[in-house]
């Protein structure tokens, strides 16, 4: 079983920040409040998944997955209420937030499946978030450090994904769920993922009117695809979801536990969970 400990982060989200937080960068900015956008009704149904999946087990499957299951929800329910805050911001500033929207839609369209149906899609859609969370702790400069608060924020988020990023994978395994449609939903999810991810950042960018700006795009085909992408580095990872033998812990997370260590006055501990 994964210790999962519960933490609040320590810093004020009540203020507004300027509106290209990112070291200023404007491709940058909007591809993680894109993000952001989609966390909060994501966190919902990936709780949901994951508490249903664990009650379709027989009793004594549950007692072992108990106290591994309440740090998850407890870390998702944090994120989902922090990027809320952070999301208001963005609200604010006007920015229009069409992946939620669409996410609710295609979430409805789910209900009445067999529970290792979320369940396959909140694992896959898990993977997405942990090789990015590995991402951003291999590469903490892809956050610029003008807004100290947000950059804890992110760093945070990315640590605690990364922590639980085997738990719904190993429900899903427990309830008998298979590769094939592991893989189908995996498939599903990527396609959607990359989709709503390049819509909603385009939006963010037009709204900036910075969406046609050759600096835009400049840093866009760097950040991404670049030597040291985040598309360039994480195709490996990606394609490593699809082996019949994947584990999400065959990934290694001493990035998350050295951050968690070194930046231990950023949080307090609030709940913990085996």
């Amino acid at each position: 079983m994964t210790e999962l400990v519960v933490r609040r982060l320590l810093i004020d989200l009540t203020q507004p920040f300027e509106r290209h937080w990112n070291g200023g960068d404007a491709f940058r900015t909007a591809f993680l409040n894109a993000l952001s956008m989609s966390f909060p009704v994501g966190e919902q149904f990936f709780i949901d998944a994951v508490r249903n999946g664990v009650k379709a087990l027989p009793e004594a499957q549950q007692e072992r997955f108990k106290e591994e299951v309440a740090g998850f929800i407890g870390q998702e329910a944090t994120h989902r209420r922090i990027h809320g805050l952070f999301n208001g911001h963005l609200e604010r500033q006007g920015y229009d937030n069409g992946w939620e929207r669409r996410a609710k839609r295609r979430i409805k369209r789910l209900q009445g499946l067999n529970v290792r149906h979320p369940l396959a899609i909140t694992a896959a859609y898990e993977h997405f978030t942990a090789i990015l969370a590995e991402y951003l702790l291999q590469h903490p400069d892809s956050i610029g450090d003008n807004v100290p608060r947000l950059k804890t924020m992110w760093m945070w988020h990315a640590a605690e994904e990364s922590e639980h990023k085997s738990t719904a994978f190993d429900v899903y395994q427990a309830l008998g769920g298979n590769h094939r449609w592991r893989m189908r939903w995996f498939r599903i999810v990527t396609f959607f993922f990359i989709l709503d991810a390049a819509m909603q950042t385009i939006s963010n960018l037009r709204h900036d009117r910075t969406l046609f700006k050759r600096s835009t795009w400049k840093s866009a085909m760097h950040f991404l695809f670049g030597e040291k992408g985040l598309v360039t580095l994480t195709r490996a990872p990606w394609r490593a979801y699809k082996s019949e033998h994947f584990h999400p812990a065959q990934q290694g997370s001493t990035l998350s536990s050295h951050w968690l260590r070194t930046h231990a006055d950023q949080f307090s501990v609030v709940g913990q969970g085996r």
